[in-house]
């Protein structure tokens, strides 16, 4: 049912650059996405996979040499098996990882980093080097912050 009111159009200039998505919606026409800038919804995915916790301790254990699922789950502290299995899937359609079965009883499962994961490696390995030098800043920083946001 139609209320009268016309839908609100969006130009593709208005999207350039947009914080909120909006270029990334579905519903956004493929130039628009298109035009959404240097930060593209393709991008913007990849740096959601390659940038959330989880993908940049696999990705860093990973650069270490050929892992079992066990080994990754063993060496990841907080990780659910589940989440694991998300990551390592997501890491691999995106060709970051690869995953070998070897035709064993039990089946033998391997994960490594392909020629384009192991370029990731520098920047990751600077990142984890970053908060782990910087660990007691960052402590610091967050028992003065919850104390004078604690009466709030």
């Amino acid at each position: 049912m139609n209320s009268g009111q016309a839908d609100p159009v969006r130009e593709p200039s208005e999207l350039v650059g947009d914080p909120s998505g909006a270029a990334c919606d579905s519903s956004a026409t493929e130039d628009a996405r298109v035009a959404s800038g240097p930060m593209t919804c393709r991008a913007r995915e990849v740096l959601q996979r390659v940038g959330d916790k989880w993908s940049v301790l696999v990705i860093d254990l990973l650069g270490q040499g050929t892992m079992r699922f066990s080994e990754l789950h063993r060496a990841i502290d907080g990780i659910t098996a589940r989440m694991l299995t998300v990551t390592l899937r997501g890491l691999e359609r995106d060709g970051i990882v690869t995953r070998t079965i070897h035709p064993v009883i039990p089946p033998r499962v391997e994960y490594a980093l392909t020629p384009m994961g192991r370029t990731l490696l520098d920047t990751i390995g600077q990142l984890v080097a970053w908060a782990d030098s910087h660990l007691p800043e960052i402590e610091a920083a967050r028992v003065a912050y919850d104390a004078r946001h604690r009466c709030e």
